[in-house]
């Protein structure tokens, strides 16, 4: 047995629903069958099972329970009995198929014919009908395919292969449109169907008419698309040689979803008005099951994203979209063992990052070595990388191991590396290559079994160009990029810093600073720091040491963060203080260029600073528009 319930009319229509050993309907949301009909009770009846068979209840109903017509209080279903309630009709389906009856001999008879009512079927009446069941019989199909399916690739493939067994069409396709395409009419998903191939890998589909029917949100049906004059042009449909198409709209909540496109070559076989209406149903059904199943695998994926971020472990901070980006990255490349280029400005946190990797890798049990290729010499760099044997120069007393044989089976991170000599280089590039090198002045060969992680805030495309890095080893090191983003690129992150800042500090200086006072909150927010988070810490590590009060004030900050700081209006307070300060500036710049002629070296002469820092500050005061004009 398999015992059902077919919705035939009501907000249900289309369902096919598998009943347990007790089923409720009713208007309420807490019954198993919660049908939105206001002339249903709130629990109209029960459908139970046992071994007699399911037995229809009806709970008090307002407006009763009827079953083939006739109201019942307690009924015996049998197979193929009609159950009406409210505005939906359902259909009870016991067996999985009707037992044939036995054969019986037949008797001709010469008795006159009915001479009564007589209602005949003509044949093409008989196929109409044939017809009309055969297309219940597939929306009955694709409304149990839409409760089975989990996912979209298994819905669509289900959902393509009952239309072909209504429809003569020998290829089809559905076409879903990208939900985050910026010109919304490009399609992000697509699942292709092939007659006596089920799915397949490649259909041919004319991508103008498809933006067409999803656009407009009307169907197209057309048997000349060769020798019509609109799409007898397409080259999608000259390839496919298309003869016949026909392409339904896909919509849920007055949004499109997609396109259900068919199409055949066959000159033999068209589509009529009775296909276009049913694959037209079929749309109307499956759509909001499709809009479902999208929002479920968003949501999945949502979810894996943010377990990742939750397992990720990683120092750095940062709330921030440009962040977020980041630490997806950091958590897709740590697993695997190819070597990574952290690309991004000084003080960007490029080595937080390269623990984070080694951190979230296999390797995180082993050694984390980091080395400054800008902060030695070439020789040194050179020792310090690969070792030495003992009497390799003047002053090896003894043997020493390099940073290549510390971080064995570990994470060998290069910062600076655009600053390596070209003769380091070299040898760096065989150990990439290789995964072998020596000593300085030893002759055995040794293994390295580690994973490089490089950075850099030089072009390394342009020093490549200029003959100042090697090409083969960019490109050895450029496996996995990643760019880590500098701090006026994700402002939103400066409070949060800011505030870890403050209490890491403050508990080095054992003073009890709470936090940051609003207005310099929106100076620390309003300034650009070049020199990213590395000048945010020293700002609020001068801030905490200086400071006298709680919380940090606006003249604990750095002048240069002053010096663009917004301008409140609370009434007299420190602020009006800088305010005043900030326009002395401006008057002096403004009259020393004037007095020079327009040359900043000049006037940096007669207001005695360096020119550099002339420039920061007529960059700080936004002067330029002033001096131009």
């Amino acid at each position: 047995m398999n015992p059902r319930l077919v919705a035939l009319t009501g907000p249900l229509k289309g369902q096919v629903i598998t009943l347990a050993a007790e089923t409720s309907i009713g208007r309420g949301s807490s019954n198993h069958i919660a049908i939105s009909d206001p002339s249903l009770s709130r629990r109209h009846c029960l459908i139970t099972g046992a071994e007699a068979g399911f037995t229809l209840t009806d709970l008090g109903s307002s407006n009763g329970a009827y079953v083939n017509g006739v109201p019942v209080q307690e009924r015996l279903l049998e197979h193929g009995d009609q159950i009406s309630l409210g505005d939906s009709v359902f259909l009870f389906l016991l067996l999985e198929g009707e037992t044939p009856a036995p054969a019986r001999p037949v008797r001709l008879s010469d008795d006159e014919l009915l001479k009564g009512l007589t209602v005949r079927l003509r044949r093409e009446e008989a196929v109409y009908l044939t017809r009309a069941a055969r297309d219940l019989n597939t929306l009955l199909k694709i409304s149990a395919a839409i409760n089975d399916a989990r996912n979209l690739a298994a819905l669509a493939g289900r959902l393509l292969e009952f239309i072909g067994e209504a429809v003569p069409a020998e290829t089809g396709a559905l076409l879903l449109l990208d939900e985050e395409g910026e010109t919304g009419d490009e399609f992000g998903s697509t699942f292709a169907w092939e007659r006596g191939q089920g799915a397949c890998k490649e259909v041919c589909v004319s991508r103008t008419i498809a933006r067409l029917v999803a656009r407009e949100g009307a169907a197209l049906l057309s048997n000349d698309a060769l020798e019509g004059p609109d799409f007898s042009q397409a080259a999608s449909l000259l390839a496919a040689q298309t003869r016949s198409l026909l392409a339904v709209p896909l919509t849920a909540s007055d949004a499109a979803l997609g396109v259900i496109y068919l199409a055949t070559s066959d000159p033999v076989a068209w589509f009529d008005e009775d296909h276009l209406q049913l694959v037209s149903a079929v749309s109307a059904v499956a759509a909001i099951a499709i809009e479902k199943l999208r929002r479920v695998e968003w949501l999945e994926h949502e979810n894996r994203r943010l377990r990742e971020e939750l397992d990720l472990g990683h120092d750095m901070i940062g709330e921030s979209q440009r962040m977020r980006e980041v630490y997806q990255r950091i958590a897709r490349v740590a697993p695997t063992d190819s070597t990574v280029l952290l690309l991004g400005e000084s003080g960007t946190g490029k080595e937080l990052a390269a623990r984070a990797i080694h951190q979230n890798s296999a390797r995180e049990d082993s050694p984390f070595v980091a080395i400054n290729c800008a902060a030695l010499t070439e020789t040194l760099l050179e020792s310090e990388l690969f070792g030495h044997e003992k009497g390799a120069f003047t002053g090896a007393l003894v043997q020493k191991k390099g940073k290549l044989e510390i971080a064995q089976g570990g994470t060998l991170f290069l910062d600076e590396i655009g600053e390596m000599p070209l003769p380091q280089q070299a040898k760096l590039l065989r150990v990439l290559q290789e995964r072998e090198f020596e000593r300085v002045g030893g002759a055995r060969t040794l293994k390295a079994n580690i994973r490089v992680v490089a950075a850099t805030n030089r072009d390394l495309e342009t020093a490549v160009k200029q003959g100042a890095f090697r090409q083969d080893l960019y490109y050895r090191l450029n496996v996995v990029t990643l760019t880590l983003p500098p701090l006026r690129e994700r402002q939103a992150d400066i409070p949060l810093l800011a505030s870890y800042f403050v209490a890491r500090h403050s508990a080095k200086c054992k003073r009890q600073v709470r936090g940051l006072s609003p207005a310099a909150r929106a100076a620390l927010s309003a300034y650009d720091w070049p020199g990213n988070v590395r000048e945010l810490e020293n700002a609020i590590e001068l801030a905490v040491a200086l400071g006298s009060d709680e919380l940090i004030q606006l003249e604990d900050l750095p002048e240069t963060v002053l010096e663009v700081a917004p301008a409140t209006s609370s009434g007299a307070s420190s602020s009006d203080y800088h305010e005043a300060v900030k326009e002395a500036k401006k008057r002096l710049i403004l009259r020393a260029c004037e007095q020079s002629g327009g040359s900043y070296v000049e006037a940096a002469k007669l207001l005695n600073v360096h020119p550099n820092y002339l420039h920061r500050l007529i960059r700080n005061l936004n002067l330029k528009p002033l001096l131009k004009s």
